[in-house]
């Protein structure tokens, strides 16, 4: 099931998954998960069955006919089971009826096949996370 956390536990599972696939394996510090301005954007999680968030996903309003999927991370455990594909068209859902003609992202390098396979094109190199990791800016026009 994908819904926004809705309680402090559900929160906590949510931010140390991406802290823990995003940002601990650069060393990077806990709380660089987050930024100040979370409160401002819409949440999505994957919860299996049992209730544990196994992926999560952020959508943030660029502007009014532009969103941006941000922070994606799949538990290392089961990627490859569909999850981030289906995080990523429940966010495209969401930006569509709020009247998005496009979507972008920063995909890690590893991740571009990915985004690909879901529609989203090369659009050209972007930033260098903590002076090591590639991502390049990819877009998708509905």
């Amino acid at each position: 099931m994908i819904r926004a956390p809705q309680n402090q536990l559900e929160w906590q599972a949510y931010y140390d998954l991406r802290y823990k696939i995003l940002r601990e394996p650069w060393g990077q510090p806990k709380g660089s998960e987050q930024t100040p301005d979370e409160s401002e954007h819409q949440h999505f999680a994957y919860f299996d069955s049992l209730g544990n968030v196994q992926g999560v996903g952020r959508l943030d309003k660029s502007d009014a006919k532009t969103f941006q999927i941000r922070f994606m991370a799949v538990n290392d455990a089961v990627q490859r089971n569909g999850i981030g594909s289906e995080l990523i068209e429940e966010m495209q859902l969401v930006a569509k009826r709020e009247g998005s003609e496009k979507i972008i992202l920063h995909a890690r390098e590893n991740a571009i096949h990915f985004y690909q396979k879901l529609g989203y094109r090369m659009h050209e190199k972007s930033h260098l996370l903590f002076g090591q990791i590639q991502h390049y800016l990819m877009i998708k026009n509905f």
